[in-house]
């Protein structure tokens, strides 16, 4: 088994989750005391933070770079970035390291593709719901059209994730906020619904949506498991042959 190299702290609230999913998954596959070979570095958030509100998403590109690079020295047998939003550079994180790095938007795509839809909501920080790199990627490597909630939502979305979900708060009543969202894109034509931002799965869960919900989160954990243990990348086939809220239809 291969050791994962994981870019985290981008929140550590769902970086301790991919530790615990990626370290559930081997259990499940090997059995007994087994659990993952994972290498980690942890950024501090609030740097990052104050370069994405800057708009320095170079600085930001050099040091997931460099953390990539450490990762591969260390040992890791691919890289994976623990965040939706630091997509916007990863090909610059892939070109620094000759180990692959294992996209959060392709596994998600696959997934999706997968279940044999073509319309999407995308929920996210303002980055990923109003930037290119997430979109135009499902649209060109996955023939996806992906919407977004309206312009004036937004902001309850990114400060909800932000504000709440990245420093380990809960709100309950935000969960009927972010439901009235999803249904507001169901009626536009969505088919299901990406959670764009790792933290979004500590608030919502299936039982909360009327659409399927493909959680970023958990599908990047398992095919790091999958990848680690000898699948392809990226991207590597590891969710049931359907999601499980379109089985019965």
């Amino acid at each position: 088994m291969k050791a994962i190299g994981l870019i985290g702290g981008m929140s550590w609230e769902s970086t301790a989750v991919y530790y615990q999913q990626i370290n559930q998954a081997v259990r499940e596959q090997m059995g007994g005391l087994h659990s993952a070979e994972i290498v980690m570095h942890s950024c501090d958030f609030a740097e990052i933070v104050a370069l994405q509100q800057q708009g320095h998403w170079d600085a930001m590109a050099g040091k997931l770079a460099a953390a990539a690079q450490a990762l591969e020295r260390a040992g890791a047998g691919c890289v994976a970035i623990c965040t939706n939003t630091m997509h916007k550079v990863a090909p610059e994180v892939q070109a620094a390291v000759n180990i692959p790095l294992i996209d959060i938007r392709d596994v998600t795509g696959e997934a999706i593709e997968t279940d044999g839809l073509h319309t999407v909501g995308l929920l996210g920080t303002r980055y990923t719901m109003e930037q290119e790199f997430f979109r135009a990627h499902l649209a060109r490597e996955w023939g996806l059209k992906v919407l977004t909630p309206p312009e004036s939502m937004h902001g309850v979305v990114h400060e909800i994730i932000f504000g709440e979900l990245c420093q380990g708060i809960v709100n309950p009543p935000n969960r009927i906020r972010m439901t009235e969202i999803i249904s507001e894109m169901a009626g536009r034509g969505a088919q299901g619904i990406i959670l764009g931002c790792t933290e979004l799965m500590l608030l919502l869960g299936q039982d909360d949506s009327p659409l399927p919900l493909y959680d970023t989160t958990t599908l990047h954990a398992r095919a790091l498991v999958s990848h680690a243990m000898g699948g392809e990348a990226p991207g590597a086939r590891v969710l049931p042959a359907t999601h499980p809220m379109l089985a019965a239809v």
